[in-house]
């Protein structure tokens, strides 16, 4: 009686709160079948300490002395379970619920899910159902044929995948399976009431335009995709896949947020080392998507060995395409198909891919009438330095829309800063771009234009036309004061600095301070600095503070002293001396709009001279309030 009345008073009492842990391992490749339950390392024994899940607390887990991880294990096992046999009934509301029960259980529990190998692989495999989960949901509206002006969405699947279809033309399944003879094609191609259902959209003036639209585009990327595909070893018809996904489309981005020509998740592109920062997203490289493609789509083929199921798992996940094959027995697409065993869309993915590699083979049968375009030439350059688009343009006389066309994977219009990154340019421009792009000081190339001079057009009209100062345009490029330019002359122009910008991050599902710092080009301190963190990870779903690529309003607005004189000193040349040399030196305050190449003229001096006796600037670009050492 004594001992059950102590257990009450501790249920009563209350609980021990524990403090949740991030989702910090990086996202394993999925299996087709989960392995066998690593035997977990020897743990404390637990016997009142235990962590509290989100059950309510049983007399038996107070007492339980199994050690604390088994315990974590064997309760997220049951609750994964429970989704496991929803989701087989169908009830996928229940099934979703559980999911997402399992995730909490062990960011709730104290434990990181790397302490032991059956808690990472859990949580890789709920987050692959709630993957299969999102991907099964139910698109009620459909598209709506008769509205001309209805817009094609960037994903083709999300128009025509969940289409309800009127049976296929009967006449042109004899015209397809005549082409499956007589075109080569290294992938199985087959007629059925499915393809030939597609086949006859395809074939139809709205599915005519969408199919013509892809083949057009493809032909920029044709050339590069098969060359991938062989070295990767592949089929060269998986290229239809593409078509598919996104129309060869390399800024596409999905409702779901894969993005690119081949639609990657984030999460599985990383995977596959395609990276996502503050200035690329790999995703949208055509070549290096590409190549992650050909070996997702063959690791996929290593585990089903069949390229129908490699094309459902591709779209729905592997273990969507596991599952069915588990609860039906089949491991053929068509019986999945048949039974309902795979996502809707799905089911529609893998005819959809057949129907447009029958068409894009011999586009004239089906009646469709397409132009592809020439693939880019392009030089590429490497920068070693991060440039502004706007300035590579007037640079090379292209147009900035043409270099993001040409280097879609860039999320911004400035370049990273990483030396081995590579730049593409229109062809034939690399070495006009060389040798103009060294009037520009290279700290600049993020801030500064270059102007060429028109007939009529004064200092004062290109001044007023980048919002600078005449002065600051005469500094920038050594002229004297009131100097007329001719036309054709090219200017460098001084124009305004990068503003602050704040985003609000939402943390999401394989984040670590790390990758996130990453992204948006900061460090982790300054993170940890900005959103007050202590530990070393960030919990899932956290809502933290960045200042895109570290520049805060104090950066730029707070004077820098570079010298002991730096705090004494105003504006203007003060603070006369000797050098030990005998020479004399004087220390001037930077004032706003002043640059290197200003202060330089004004004293009769050089940059590099500068540089030399202000070592600092080696380092960091001048601001307002630096103090400079200049010899006289």
């Amino acid at each position: 009686m004594r001992s059950t009345a102590i257990v009450w008073a501790v249920l009563i009492a209350g609980t021990v709160t524990l403090s949740s842990c991030e989702e910090s391992a990086s996202p394993q490749h999925a299996k087709a079948h989960a392995p066998a339950l690593v035997p977990a390392p020897t743990a404390q024994f637990a016997t009142i300490d235990l962590p509290q899940f989100p059950e309510r607390a049983s007399l038996l887990g107070l007492t339980d002395t199994r050690p604390r991880i088994d315990i974590l294990v064997a309760t997220a096992q049951a609750r994964f379970d429970a989704a496991q046999k929803e989701y087989k009934a169908q009830q996928f509301e229940k099934a979703h619920a559980d999911y997402n029960a399992v995730v909490g259980i062990i960011q709730e529990s104290g434990f990181q899910p790397d302490a032991d190998p059956r808690l990472s692989e859990l949580l890789d495999q709920t987050g692959e159902a709630l993957h299969s989960y999102d991907v099964n949901a139910e698109q009620d509206q459909e598209a709506d044929e008769g509205d001309d002006a209805a817009q094609t969405p960037a994903n083709p699947l999300d128009a025509f995948a969940s289409m309800t279809l009127p049976p296929g033309d009967p006449r042109l399944a004899a015209r397809a399976e005549q082409e499956i003879v007589r075109v080569p094609h290294d992938l199985p191609l087959t007629v059925n009431d499915s393809v030939l259902q597609y086949l006859s959209y395809f074939s139809s003036p709205k599915g005519r335009a969408t199919v013509a639209h892809g083949i057009d585009r493809s032909g920029r990327y044709t050339d590069m995709i098969r060359r991938v595909l062989k070295e990767e070893g592949v089929p060269l018809d998986l290229m239809y896949l593409a078509q598919a996904e996104s129309a060869f489309q390399p800024v596409a981005v999905s409702n779901k947020g894969a993005r690119g020509i081949w639609q990657f998740m984030p999460y599985r592109g990383e995977e596959y080392n395609l990276d996502r920062t503050y200035w690329v997203d790999e995703r949208s490289d055509p070549e290096k998507a590409t190549r992650a493609a050909a070996r997702h789509l063959r690791d996929l083929y290593d585990m089903f060995g069949d390229w129908y199921l490699v094309m459902a798992a591709y779209n729905s996940g592997p273990m969507n395409v596991t599952k069915g094959i588990e609860r039906t027995g089949y491991a053929d697409f068509w019986d999945l198909q048949r039974l309902h065993a795979l996502p809707k869309q799905t089911q529609n993915y893998v005819p959809i891919i057949i129907a447009l590699a029958l068409v894009g083979k011999d586009p004239a049968l089906y009646g469709v009438e397409v132009a592809p375009d020439k693939p880019t030439m392009t030089d590429v350059v490497k920068l070693g330095h991060s440039i502004d688009l706007r300035l590579v343009a007037d640079a090379t006389g292209a147009d900035v829309y043409d270099l993001r066309e040409m280097n879609p994977e860039l999320l911004r219009n400035v370049t990273p800063a990483d030396p081995n990154w590579e730049l593409k340019l229109p062809e034939g421009t690399a070495t006009k771009f060389d040798g103009v792009i060294q009037q520009v000081p290279v700290d600049k190339w993020t801030s500064w234009r270059l102007h060429t001079v028109t007939q009529g057009e004064t200092l004062g009209d290109i001044a007023s036309h980048y919002h600078v100062t005449v002065g600051a345009v005469e500094a920038a490029n050594h002229l004297e004061a009131h100097a007329v330019v001719p036309a054709g002359f090219l200017l460098n122009v001084p124009t305004a600095p990068v503003a602050v910008k704040l985003v609000h991050y939402t943390v999401s599902r394989g984040d670590t301070l790390e990758s996130i710092a990453d992204r948006f080009d900061v460090t982790v301190p300054e993170l940890k600095k900005w959103n007050k963190i202590r530990g070393a990870s960030v919990p899932r779903g956290a809502h933290l503070k960045i200042y895109e690529g570290g520049i805060t309003p104090d950066k730029l607005s707070a004077p820098r002293a570079k010298s002991a004189s730096a705090a004494d000193s105003g504006a203007g040349v003060e603070n006369v001396s000797n050098t030990s040399g005998g020479g004399t030196t004087v220390t001037h305050k930077v004032r706003q709009g002043e640059t290197l190449y200003s202060v330089a003229h004004t004293y009769k001096t050089t940059v590099e001279i500068l540089r030399a006796d202000n070592p600092f600037l080696n380092d960091e670009p001048l601001k307002t309030g630096d103090v400079l050492t200049i010899r006289r």
